[in-house]
């Protein structure tokens, strides 16, 4: 098979021998893409991330002020994914069918201004209610842009891709927690407003301006993209093509449903969700409760597990890449971010637990970004785009599942080593399941 190296042992598409001169081009084509789309891809899902969990730190202020509990918070925080659930499938088919420049644009403008109104909720109620509106507008965007990303790296260079990519969690947060932490500190007050409600309006702003970026920068395929020359167009064709050549493309609907390794995946996926939104949620909470009482501080020292998991992605997406261990590299993650959120409620002091939580933040995102180099390995075509919706929409329920069931174990048992212990060990189970998936499906 081909290699992607500069060397005289190269391989085409087409199974031909490459001249270093054509290894060279084939790796500039694929710099010269990943430079144009990746960076701007991963701008989006900053802004995205940031407006959906940006709720983790609204908490600090809003629960007092509106006299909730630590139940209203995580029922709402997991409402987002029913509305995700629901909508995720149909919104990857648009896209597939129409494009992906316009309908993402479409997501992007629709959840700013959604995002913004969260200021002005009062009621647990409402609250609910916009939460499902806001995951019902996010639907689609990330599997969408995992899709996007199918039609332009073929399998052997997509983890890479897909680490790179997943980067963005992380910067979200390493951008979103000081930030949010400043704003909820210096805007508290302000022309009537709390510090919580000028969070919901500043941080719908980036995705606002995104969402109208996305209109002029994005193209919808390799043939309509002016910044490639005829040549660079054709090596990308040729590799898709090649790369698409016996993958799974299910007839109808019921062969699609009826392949068990598509609930596998999204039984493993959903377990990779559980821990990341138990993190995610409830990590400026552990950070406070481990002895810091300023929110500005709180918001610094909350980007710290995730600067360590933006350091470590790249790493592990190239070790993938390079061994193609696919199922290695989205298990052993999961193992470790398991084992660190079971130690944390044993510990005590700060260091300690911003140590814990570096490296669960590193597992649980790690185990994201790999994972998604299992389905794309065998899905193809319009299966590939359900597929990888309906495995993402399935396994998000996780993130109603995570923040409600964690929230009601805190209430119930008065302490967060409950929550903990759950979503340590539902990692652990998704950790074995990713060893039932067979070997030469997955490790291309």
């Amino acid at each position: 098979m081909k290699s992607h190296t500069t060397t005289t042992t190269n391989f085409g598409a087409d199974g031909s021998r490459l001249t270093a001169a054509a290894g060279s081009f084939e790796t500039r084509t694929y710099a010269k893409v990943a430079r144009r789309l990746i960076p701007f891809l991963m701008l989006c899902y900053l802004g995205a991330y940031l407006d959906r969990v940006n709720v983790g730190f609204a908490k600090l202020q809003m629960l007092n002020d509106l006299k909730w509990s630590e139940t209203v918070y995580g029922l709402g925080a997991g409402i987002f994914f029913l509305g995700y659930f629901l909508f995720e499938v149909p919104s990857n088919l648009i896209l597939h069918k129409y494009g992906a420049r316009r309908w993402l644009a479409r997501i992007m403008l629709t959840w700013a201004v959604i995002s913004a109104c969260f200021a002005f909720v009062s009621t647990p109620t409402m609250f609910y209610v916009m939460r499902f509106l806001l995951g019902a507008a996010e639907a689609g965007f990330a599997p969408g842009v995992i899709l996007y990303i199918t039609y332009w790296f073929p399998s052997k260079r997509r983890a890479k891709m897909m680490s790179v990519f997943f980067m963005a969690i992380p910067l979200a947060n390493i951008v979103g927690g000081p930030l949010s932490g400043w704003i909820l500190q210096s805007f508290s007050g302000a022309h009537g407003f709390q510090g919580w409600q000028w969070l919901f309006m500043l941080e719908a702003i980036p995705s606002l301006l995104l969402g109208v970026a996305i209109l002029l920068y994005l193209d919808d395929s390799i043939a309509a993209a002016k910044w490639l020359t005829p040549e660079e167009k054709k090596l990308l064709q040729d590799y898709i093509a090649e790369d698409n050549t016996g993958k799974v493309s299910h007839a109808s609907v019921g062969s699609f449903l009826s392949d068990r390794r598509v609930w596998l995946l999204a039984a493993i996926y959903f377990c990779v969700v559980m821990g990341q939104y138990g993190i995610t949620f409830w990590l400026p909470t552990i950070v406070k409760n481990s002895g810091v009482s300023n929110v500005a501080l709180v918001g610094v020292l909350s980007a710290i597990p995730y600067l360590c998991a933006l350091i470590a992605l790249p790493f592990i997406g190239i070790s993938s890449d390079h061994t193609k261990a696919r199922r290695l590299h989205c298990a052993i993650p999961m193992v470790m971010a398991a084992l660190a959120l079971f130690l944390l409620p044993t510990t005590s002091g700060v260091g300690t637990a911003l140590a814990l939580l570096s490296l669960a933040a590193i597992g649980s995102i790690a185990s994201s970004s790999q994972f998604w180099a299992l389905p794309t390995a065998f899905l193809g075509g319009m299966t590939a785009a359900a597929g990888i919706a309906a495995i993402n929409c399935i396994a998000n329920l996780a993130g109603f599942v995570s923040p409600s069931v964690v929230g009601w174990l805190n209430d119930f048992t008065g302490k967060q080593s409950a929550g903990l212990i759950f979503t340590s060990s539902a990692l652990l189970v998704g950790a074995a399941l990713v060893l039932l998936l067979p070997a030469k499906t997955v490790n291309r």
